[in-house]
This record gives C-alpha cells, structure tokens and sequence, in this order.
C-alpha cells in the first residue's frame, strides 16, 4: 500500500468490497421486494423504519467502524502490532456498549419516534414490526461491523468481502422464508426481513471472529488476560463521535423530508421511499471505495507519508463520482426501472420517478462527498467533512421550513432542495481538505 501505483492498489483493494457491497445494496433491494409483496401499508412502514436500519448501518460500519479501520491501519503503518491488537480489542468491547445503547433508545422510545415522524394506524404498527425485530438482534449487527473494520483494517478485504457475501446471501433466503412463512417456518411479514438481517450478521460475526483470533498473520484478537485502558476507548469515542455526526445529519435530512411526504399522503411517501432507498444503496458501493481509502489513508499517515495519502483520497473520491454519477444517469433517465421493481401502484410509481429524475444526476456529488468522509477517518480528521454535513442539513431543513409555509409547494420542490444539498456537502468536504484540513495541528497526534 506504500509503495505500489496508487490506482492499481487502491482497485485492487476496493473490488472485493465493492462486489460485497453491490450483493449488500441486492439484498436491500429484495428485502424492499418482499415487503412491496405485503401491501402499501407494509412498504410505508419501511420507508419509516428503513432510515433507522440504514442509520445503525452507518454508524456501526460507517462512522465507528469507519474510525476503527483508520485506527488500527495507522498503528500497522507505524509498525505497532501490539498498539493495533490493543485498539482492536477495544474497539469491540466498544461496540457491543454501543449497540446496546442503540437497542436501548428504539425499543423504549420507537412508538414514540415513528408516531412524530407521521405514523399512524397500519403504517406505525409495520414500523413498530420492522424495528423491535431489528433492535432486539441488533448486537450482531455492530459487532460484524466493527470485526470487519479490524479485518480491512489488516489489509484482507478478501476476507471480509467473502464474508459479507455469504452474509447477504444468507439474509436474502432466511428473509424470505420468514416474511412469507415457507413450510415449516411462521410467516412473520414485515419482521421478517429485519429477522434475516440479525441472524446472518449473527454468522458473520462468528466467522470473523474465527479468523481474527486464529489465521489472521498481521494481528491477532485475543480477549483472554487482556487489560483494559480508557485510552483506545477514548481515541476511538473521540473521532467516532464526531464522524457519527453525519450519519446523523443524514438521517436528519431524511426525517425532515419524510415528514414532509408524509402530509402529501401515502402513496407519496410510499414512492420517496422507494426513491430514496437508491440513494441509500448508493452508500454501501461507495463504501467499498471508502473503506479501501481509509485502510490506505491510514497506513500512509501512520507511516508519515501525508501526501501520498491526499492523492489517495482524490484518486478515490475520482472512482467514487464515476461510480455514483453513472447508477445516478441511468436511474434519472429510467427511473421506471428502479421504481418498477417494488410496486405496481401508478401513483407511487410516479412519486419514485419524480424523486429519481430531481436527485439522481447528483450523485457524483454525493459519492465524492461520501468517499472523502471515509478517507478522512483514515487520516483521523473528520471535522470538516462532519461541518459539510452539518451545511447539508442546514440547506435541507433551512429549504424545507421555507416550503412548509407554501400552500402550494409540491413534492418535487422538496427534492430539488435535497440535490442542492449534496452539491453542497461535496464543495465544502473537497474544498477543506484541498486547503488543509488535515495538515493542520498536531500530526503526530493523527497517527495515533
């Protein structure tokens, strides 16, 4: 990684997570189908429980697992094999407080946070469904996450791409057999598809932990005899906890508009579900991107080498626009091919089409924004990207409150405003760090 041609190494690096990521992005898209299946009640009632799914997603893989990858790579970049094994640990010991803090909040709190983000009746109860199942497993979740953090972190995204594969897969039929109840199985409906996702993160975990404790040759996770610090929690907390800021921006941005849809009926929000779950598929194959950015990124500042690891970032962030840009080109000019896949309702159809031909050709906005937020966990600086999505947000909420007092705004005016806030997250991301934001302060303290 610091030596080989930037390119070659970082799609080499890249591909197994993208061809991970791409069965993740289908398995999402099926579970949509089976639910789609159920009726128009059970399809809004995941467009309410979707984002809390994709929410724990992003900050078990993505903000957290995101810093823990860039933690670990920097120690290995430095040479510190005792340090990575030290965080690695940690790190999981970490997540399993966090997921039950996660569990905790949805299950006490869902009624309540789905009823102020407009359900009601059927709708809500689905949601209800959907959540508790998924919060009540979701332990395995952040735990497979945060294992294949440590796994990419050392440099085998084979290893962790086969795994996640197999994973999807799996989810894809448990998922299926439970929400419509095939032979022996109970037909659970909605709650079956979070089951999928529970029981095969719960494989995963169990696989990776196999190989982290007894094959992996650039560490070893060990919990026997093992002293505990409030230092490696701390690091990680101090940078996760900033990072996970923008999964919560977007998440933020969602709610906002959801609620939005909401007032427009359920047809309408049924269809901005189906589009925006694009959007959110977009994530995962970006992410494949990313994490081979933050593995390198943090081998390079681990081992002094800063510009190197900046045409890294950019040479990433370049993959990432051409990537999202093309999903977004297709999906604009044939949004149908999308929307079809879920429904056959013509009003909700039309929704997902608006949402799709107003957002979709900004998608390499979106991707060049995405991939440098996981490039800057590799660097261990993260505020300026968690700024430009704060600026996201605020575009977003600041445009949907002026909306909100127009009588006659319609659903396509709030999506408009959604692709000025990516253009927005993306100028401000790429701009900090073209003009420093990772070589300022203390550089010794970003290798740690």
């Amino acid at each position: 990684m610091l030596t080989a041609p930037i390119g070659p190494t970082l799609l080499r690096l890249a591909a197994p997570n993208i061809v991970s990521m791409v069965m993740s992005s289908l398995t999402m898209m099926t579970e949509a189908f089976y639910v789609g299946q159920l009726g128009t009640a059970p399809l809004a009632g995941l467009a309410l429980g979707f984002p809390m799914m994709m929410l724990m997603g992003m900050l078990s893989a993505g903000a957290f697992g995101g810093t823990i990858t860039g933690a670990v790579s920097r120690r290995l970049g430095a040479g510190d094999r005792a340090g990575a094994e030290e965080v690695a640990v940690h790190a999981v010991l970490l997540m399993v407080v966090l997921a039950s803090i996660c569990a905790a909040v949805f299950l006490l709190f869902g009624r309540s946070i789905y009823g102020a983000l407009g359900g009601t009746g059927a709708v809500l109860e689905q949601a209800l469904a959907y959540s508790d199942t998924l919060f009540l497993g979701c332990v395995s979740l952040w735990l497979s996450n945060a294992l294949a953090g440590i796994v990419r972190a050392t440099g085998n995204m084979g290893v962790a791409a086969r795994i996640g594969v197999m994973g999807s897969i799996l989810q894809v039929c448990i998922a299926g057999v439970l929400v419509f109840g095939l032979g022996p199985f109970p037909r659970l409906g909605i709650a079956g598809a979070p089951a999928g996702i529970v029981i095969s993160s719960t494989i995963s975990t169990i696989l990776m932990l196999v190989f982290l404790t007894t094959r992996c040759r650039e560490l070893r996770l060990h919990f026997t005899g093992v002293k505990l610090y409030w230092a490696p929690i701390v690091a990680i907390l101090r940078i996760g906890g900033l990072a996970a800021i923008n999964p919560f921006c977007t998440l933020a941005s969602v709610l906002v508009i959801t609620a939005a849809m909401a007032r427009f009926g359920t047809d309408v929000l049924a269809g901005y579900g189906i589009g925006a779950r694009l959007e959110f598929l977009v994530v995962p194959m970006i992410f494949g991107l990313g994490a081979a950015s933050t593995a390198m990124v943090g081998v390079h500042f681990g081992a002094r080498a800063v510009a190197r690891a900046h045409t890294v970032a950019w040479t990433a962030a370049g993959f990432s626009a051409i990537l999202a840009g093309a999903i977004g080109l297709v999906a604009s000019l044939f949004p149908g091919l999308w929307a079809n896949l879920f429904t056959a309702d013509e009003a909700v159809r039309a929704a997902a089409r608006a949402y799709l031909q107003t957002v979709a050709p900004f998608y390499a906005f979106f991707g060049v924004a995405t991939c440098l937020f996981f490039a800057s966990q590799g660097a261990g600086r993260v505020l300026w990207p968690v700024i430009a999505a704060v600026v996201r947000v605020v575009v977003i909420v600041g445009g949907s409150a002026v909306l909100a007092g127009n009588s006659g705004a319609q659903p396509a005016q709030y999506f408009m405003i959604i692709a000025a806030g990516m253009v927005a997250h993306a100028l401000v991301t790429a701009s900090a760090i073209r003009l420093g934001a990772w070589t300022g302060g203390n550089r010794q303290g970003a290798t740690r």
